[in-house]
């Protein structure tokens, strides 16, 4: 990976650590695949993603994802429980990226990588939540898919195209502020007219 420059495999990093808040078992699988068909090489730290059992293991969870994911309550549910599985994997992933040919590197890149995945993470799980509420299913199955198509997109931008996910990168960092700010503001006003409903 020594051709690589530093800029590119940073994006690496930044778009698993993303990609991990929103689809962890996805992004495992679409890397580990493309590493093991030979399409991309991967960075050595990633290498292991390639491995039978990984990618069976990650294909077998990315499917109960992928469903678990199209039903209402289900999916907040899974969400929930995925907070403590999606940030530090978004991290180690990441810092497979860097952390085999520098630490120091190697921390940074994790650092950044659960960032992001807490971000992401937070702003799926708050508006899919808020998406529950409304007794219509079709908007949330909606959201889901737009997230299954969003990934190996973000994936792919950012090793082809390193800058240009520089750029997307920013924009959904301020959109996840705006969702997060905005979901936790609905969710309260439910609270607060559901406590005033039980009074």
């Amino acid at each position: 990976m020594k051709d690589i420059g530093l800029p590119h495999l940073l994006a690496l990093a930044a778009a698993l650590g993303w990609a991990s808040g929103m689809r962890l078992y996805a992004t495992v699988f679409i890397v580990g695949m493309v590493g093991r068909m030979g399409w991309l090489p991967l960075p050595a730290g990633l290498e292991l993603l390639a491995h039978n059992a990984v990618l069976i293991t990650a294909g077998v969870l990315m499917v109960i994802e992928f469903l678990a994911d199209k039903i209402p309550m289900i999916d907040s549910l899974w969400d929930t429980v995925h907070t403590l599985i999606r940030i530090p994997a978004g991290a180690a992933l990441a810092a497979g990226v860097l952390g085999t040919d520098s630490q120091t590197w190697g921390v940074v890149a994790a650092l950044l990588g659960g960032t992001l995945a807490a971000t992401a993470h937070a702003a799926k799980t708050g508006t899919r939540a808020a998406v529950n509420t409304s007794p219509e299913p079709f908007s949330n199955i909606a959201l889901s898919l737009g997230g299954d198509l969003f990934v190996p997109a973000l994936l792919w931008l950012s090793w082809a195209h390193p800058l240009a996910f520089a750029v997307l990168l920013v924009l959904l960092i301020a959109l996840a502020a705006l969702l997060i700010r905005l979901t936790f503001g609905f969710l309260r006003g439910l609270f607060r007219r559901a406590s005033v409903q039980t009074v």
